[in-house]
């Protein structure tokens, strides 16, 4: 079960690094890659890449470090959190394929959730 949460953790948390450090840090590239990011603000996609980037550094730092591990249950309901707001904003678009991957990060983050804490 340890290896399962540890491989999960390190799966998810590198893939919101990648996701945030381009919203936060890629707008153009944001822009172009992803649809939704041409009817939103630059403002708020920055905010939704420096909460994906600080949620993936704590799904793995604390409990990596044995820093206050509280904080990897913590930043994986954050990240929960913040695919469900994801996909009810997906589906307001009737972006369906975007739900489905929101979904599999969602229950990702609950299983880390549940697991570290």
């Amino acid at each position: 079960m340890i290896i399962a949460l540890w491989i999960v953790q390190i799966l998810l948390g590198l893939m919101f690094l990648m996701a945030g450090t381009t919203k936060a840090f890629s707008y153009e590239k944001a822009k172009a890659s992803m649809p939704w990011v041409k009817d939103s603000s630059k403002g708020l996609v920055m905010f939704i890449g420096v909460a994906e980037l600080l949620g993936g550094l704590g799904l793995i730092l604390p409990y990596a470090l044995g820093i206050a591990p509280i904080l990897t249950p913590i930043a994986a309901i954050g990240l929960g959190v913040i695919m469900i707001l994801a996909a009810v904003f997906h589906a307001k678009r009737k972006e369906n394929q975007a739900i489905g991957m929101n979904i599999i990060l969602l229950a990702l983050a609950i299983f880390v959730a549940i697991g570290r804490w």
